[in-house]
């Protein structure tokens, strides 16, 4: 299924720590882009706008651990293996096997928190980021207000402990999907009927229910510690970056975007865009007009 949303792209499954593998697809030539999808999806996402950015771009698109056909280790304790900072380094490892030591990011939702760890650890791999439809993690906890969580109910239903999440969704994973992306402005006309099936057949293998949640634990938990060291010490993020969200979305119907991501970088710009939170899928063509200068510049 994916070879054919995503043809001409190699699959590879790099292994970034013993038994973790990130499954991840090649594609087109130039400079290094890494593709960093959100929730519950796979790197299928990016299939709309994967042809015009291979005319430009070596193109590497992963699956974030626990997501798609990459590794679904157990979470611990601390949700540790799962923080945004261990997810971060999984894809830097991923494009190190590749020979890149630089490279520009592109990533929407859960994959902009990674990306937002990947640019506060490791500012010397990023040389720019597109980050799509979030504000930061702790503004959007620490700023949450009844509109919020209506809205995204799921980040509260997924970090209370397990199993009980977990037995939820795996009662019928294919609903999940159906419900929690349905349930956004567009409903789920954007959204290829093969995607739409890849992302169902990725929520039902064994274990990703789990790391799905663990993901949400982490970003309540032990991601927030980090992002609070992060404001203590006075560190920013320093790479520009380009902050597109939907204008139809609860991003921009709950916070302050730019001004949420300009206390924590040093360089941001960015604007709404016509659409809801699935950018890639709702509005590839706006995307690539704004995100492509930017990438290129």
């Amino acid at each position: 299924m994916t070879s054919e949303l995503l043809p001409g792209f190699i699959p590879s499954d790099v292994e970034v720590e013993p038994g973790v593998q990130i499954h991840t697809v090649i594609g087109g030539s130039g400079p290094p882009l890494l593709l960093l999808h959100g929730h519950p999806q796979t790197h299928v996402i990016w299939h709309k706008v994967v042809p015009s950015l291979c005319e430009r771009f070596t193109v590497v698109a992963c699956d974030l651990r626990g997501y798609g056909d990459s590794s679904r280790p157990r979470g611990d304790a601390a949700h540790g293996n799962y923080s945004k900072r261990t997810m971060a380094a999984d894809v830097l490892a991923v494009m190190r096997s590749l020979g890149f030591t630089r490279f520009l990011v592109m990533a929407h939702d859960r994959g902009a928190r990674v990306a937002h760890r990947l640019g506060a650890d490791h500012p010397e791999a990023v040389q720019r980021m597109v980050l799509l439809d979030i504000a930061p993690t702790l503004a959007m906890y620490g700023k949450t207000t009844e509109a919020f969580a209506r809205a995204y109910w799921h980040w509260f239903f997924l970090i209370q402990p397990s199993p009980l999440p977990e037995r939820l969704i795996e009662a019928d994973p294919a609903a999940y999907i159906r419900d929690v992306m349905g349930s956004r402005s567009a409903g789920l006309a954007p959204f290829d009927p093969r995607a739409l099936h890849e992302y169902q057949r990725c929520l039902a293998l064994p274990g990703a229910a789990h790391g799905l949640c663990e993901d949400y634990r982490a970003a309540a938990s032990i991601d927030l510690e980090h992002d609070r060291a992060d404001l203590a010490q006075g560190r920013r993020l320093a790479m520009p970056l380009l902050v597109l969200w939907g204008a139809q979305g609860v991003v921009e119907r709950c916070f302050a975007p730019l001004a949420e991501w300009r206390l924590v970088a040093e360089h941001v710009d960015g604007e709404p865009l016509p659409c809801g939170h699935y950018i890639p899928e709702e509005a590839p063509d706006i995307l690539l007009a704004r995100a492509l200068p930017f990438l290129a510049a």
